[in-house]
């Protein structure tokens, strides 16, 4: 008997059950999305905004003279320097990491969304993609952050065959159109000949804050700000990079075998 077989014997199954049990998501001490207090947050101090490097956080004044915390997770890169610079602990560390979407606007806490954040069109009915789902991936301009995540997917651990979701290398046999990064110029061709070639129905994902509203990278000389006018967005999974349990979690809600937890920016039990 081969020595990787028999170790393989002893060592056991490497699989989690997780999502079908409640524990073994493989997260467990990691640090998520930072969560907001707006009751703590002191008059005049906008020092969490000044800290963020992609303007996720904004604070303004409503109609009433009144100062409005408005967080956009879809520009949230997790680096926690808001946490960091707060001074009252409005802004906290957290563990949420499960904040696929299929609108836009369900990223946005606070003040109500900008003009450019606006919720998706209703997309086609996915009755008969519950149980298999094909993804063809495209890198627009990603560090690869994005991509190593994708990878652990088809590791012992996380086993995504198992849940009937299998990556495709053509687009022609794709169900869905998954993308990382900002998008530069030069990849928008590339992009709408891969969402083309697609057959109907099909679905697009923005992957990772860059591929969700630009990142650090949005509004440079090279992108504009992610998907946004590209191609229409079905599923929306911020983090720089979303780890493997939020990518499955995204995917199995957008086949409705899991319920959104995130809404009007805020994660539900």
């Amino acid at each position: 008997m081969p020595i990787w077989t028999l170790f393989g014997l002893i060592s056991g199954k490497a699989t989690t059950a997780w999502p079908a049990s409640a524990d073994g998501d493989g997260q467990a001490g990691f640090l998520g999305f930072p969560r907001f207090d707006a009751a703590k947050c002191e008059s005049g101090c906008a020092d969490c905004a000044r800290a963020c490097p992609t303007e996720a956080i904004t604070v303004r004044a409503d109609r009433a003279g009144a100062e409005r915390l408005s967080v956009d997770y879809g520009r949230c890169v997790v680096c926690q320097l808001c946490v960091e610079a707060c001074p009252t602990g409005a802004a906290a560390t957290s563990a949420d990491w499960a904040f696929g979407v299929r609108e836009r606007s369900d990223l946005v806490l606070g003040a109500q969304a900008d003009a450019a954040v606006r919720p998706s069109a209703p997309s086609a009915p996915r009755n008969g993609f519950r149980r298999s789902l094909h993804i063809r991936h495209v890198d627009a301009g990603s560090c690869n952050g994005c991509e190593s995540e994708l990878q652990a997917l088809n590791n012992p651990f996380y086993n995504l065959h198992r849940l009937g979701i299998f990556f495709t290398p053509s687009p022609r046999f794709a169900d869905l159109l998954l993308v990382t990064g900002p998008v530069t110029y030069a990849m928008h061709e590339p992009l709408r000949r891969a969402y083309e070639a697609m057959p109907e129905p099909r679905w697009v994902m923005a992957f990772g804050t860059c591929a969700v509203s630009g990142g650090v990278a949005g509004g440079g000389y090279a992108c504009r700000n992610g998907l946004e006018g590209i191609l229409p967005v079905d599923l929306y999974l911020p983090g720089c990079p979303p780890n493997p349990a939020a990518i499955v979690e995204a995917l199995l809600m957008f086949l409705d075998r899991r319920q959104q937890r995130v809404t009007g920016g805020r994660l539900g039990d």
